[in-house]
C-alpha cells in the first residue's frame, strides 16, 4: 500500500525539501515497488515522480504515457519535447535546497544507484543538491511487515531441513556406490524445494574440497567421496507474491570424524558470526544507531585477529528481502563502505568465511530485526562444529 503520510514523515525526519523518483524503461525498480507499480508494467518513456516534505506531489509524464502515475495521488504535467521535459524537472525542483535520489556517490553502493548521471545532472542545474535516498528506500522496501516475516520462517523451515535431505544423501550414496557428485547433491536439494512450495532464482551452491574455497562456486559434476570436504550454500522462498528469502550455508565432512585442520578454521569462522549477531543485539538492546560497516568491522576484526583476514574476501552480509540479495543495508565495510543504519523489520545474512586454496568454511545465517527490536537468528541452530556427515 503506498502512505503517502509515512514517506513525507520520513522525508521530514530526515530534513530533505523532498525525495524525486524516476524512472526510464524500468531501470529504477526500487521507485517502481515503492510505488507500488504492477509487476510487468513497462513504460517506454521517462517519468518523474516528486513527494515534497509536505504537500501535494507532482508528476512529471510524457504524452503518450501521460497515464502512467495515474494511480498516484498528485497534480500532473504533461511533456512532450525533451525541452519540455527539462523544463518540468525545472519545475518539479526548481528553488529546492535538497532532495533525495536513487542516486550514491562515486557509485559507492551499487544497490541504490538506479538513476544515471545525466538525470543528476539536469536535476542539479537547478541548483538543487541530490543526496541518497538510502535510508528512504530501506524503511519503504526493504523492511518487512507481519506476512513477509511469517513467509520468511515458513521458508527456513524447508532451508534448514534441505540439510539434512543432503547430508543423508550423500551418506547413502557413499556408502551404496562409494561416490556422488555435487550435481546430484543439487538436484536433491531442488527437489526438496519443489517438494514444499518453494522457488529460487539459483540453485544452490554445492562444492567440495578446494570448490568450497570459491565463494560464488557454480555446482559442477565433481565427485564426493569419503574424507572430503562439502560446502552446501542454498536459498529459497516461497512460491507466493511479495515472499522473501531465507537463505544458509553450512559445511560438512564425509566421515565419522572430523580432521582438525578443518574443524580449527570453522571455529574461526564461527566465532566471527558471533561477534556480529552480538553487536547487532547489544546496539539494539541499548536503542543505539547501527550502519552496516559497523557489523562488517567486529566480524571481520575476528578473522584478522586470528591471521585469515586476506583469505575473507567478501562483505559479512547482504540484505535479504524479495530477491536474495536485498535492497536494505548490507554489513560491508570491504566491498562498499555501508553507511545505511540497520533498520527495525529488516532483514540481512551474516557470512563469514576463510577461504584457503584446498577448501573454504562459510557460515551463514539470517538476522531479523523485528520491529520491536528485537533480534532473530533464523538458521535452525546455529552450526558449531563441522557435520560428520557418515555419521548421519
Amino acid at each position: 500500500m503506498f502512505d503517502l503520510a509515512a514517506i513525507q514523515t520520513a522525508i521530514r525526519a530526515q530534513n530533505l525539501d523532498g525525495w524525486l523518483m524516476y524512472d526510464f524503461r524500468g531501470s529504477n525498480i526500487l521507485a517502481r515497488r515503492i510505488l507500488q507499480f504492477t509487476d510487468g508494467s513497462m513504460g517506454s518513456r521517462r517519468w518523474m515522480y516528486f513527494i515534497p516534505a509536505t504537500g501535494t506531489p507532482r508528476k512529471l509524464v510524457h504524452r503518450i504515457e501521460s497515464g502512467a502515475l495515474d494511480h498516484l495521488p498528485g497534480d500532473k504535467t504533461i511533456y512532450l519535447k525533451w525541452q519540455d521535459f527539462e523544463a518540468g524537472v525545472a519545475g518539479l525542483v526548481g528553488g529546492l535546497k535538497t532532495i533525495a535520489m536513487e542516486y550514491s556517490p562515486r557509485n559507492g553502493n551499487p544497490y541504490i544507484s538506479r538513476v544515471d548521471a545525466g538525470t543528476v545532472e539536469l536535476v542539479r542545474a537547478q541548483k538543487t543538491d541530490v543526496v541518497p535516498s538510502g535510508d528512504l528506500v530501506q524503511q519503504f522496501e526493504a523492511v518487512w511487515d507481519d506476512e513477509q516475516w511469517a513467509m520468511h520462517l515458513a521458508a527456513g523451515e524447508h532451508t534448514n531441513s534441505a540439510y539434512g535431505v543432503a547430508w543423508k544423501f550423500i551418506a547413502d550414496q557413499i556408502r551404496l556406490h562409494g561416490v556422488t557428485t555435487e550435481d546430484a547433491v543439487r538436484d536433491q536439494i531442488m527437489a526438496h524445494f519443489a517438494r514444499h512450495g518453494l522457488t529460487t532464482y539459483h540453485p544452490p551452491i554445492v562444492g567440495v574440497n578446494a570448490n568450497s574455497g570459491d565463494p560464488h562456486y557454480e555446482t559442477g559434476t565433481a565427485p564426493i567421496r569419503a574424507g572430503d570436504f562439502v560446502l552446501v550454500d542454498l536459498w529459497a522462498k516461497l512460491d507466493k507474491p511479495r515472499a522473501v528469502y531465507s537463505d544458509l550455508t553450512r559445511v560438512g565432512f564425509v566421515g565419522e570424524t572430523v580432521p582438525d585442520k578443518y574443524e580449527s578454521i570453522f571455529k574461526i569462522v564461527a566465532a566471527a558470526r558471533d561477534a556480529a549477531i552480538a553487536l547487532v543485539r547489544s546496539r539494539f538492546a541499548a536503542g543505539q544507531v547501527l550502519q552496516g560497516f559497523e557489523v562488517d568491522d567486529a566480524c571481520r576484526a575476528v578473522i584478522e585477529k586470528a591471521g585469515y583476514g586476506q583469505y575473507f574476501v567478501h562483505r559479512t552480509g547482504h540484505s535479504i528481502g524479495q530477491e536474495v540479495h536485498g535492497n536494505g543495508a548490507n554489513m560491508d565495510n570491504l566491498e562498499t563502505h555501508e553507511t545505511r543504519r540497520v533498520l527495525p523489520g529488516s532483514c540481512f545474512s551474516v557470512e563469514p568465511g576463510i577461504y584457503l586454496p584446498e577448501f573454504g568454511v562459510r557460515s551463514e545465517v539470517d538476522v531479523f530485526v523485528d520491529r520491536q527490536c528485537q533480534v532473530h537468528v533464523t538458521a535452525g541452530e546455529l552450526q558449531y562444529s563441522i557435520v560428520p556427515i557418515l555419521k548421519q
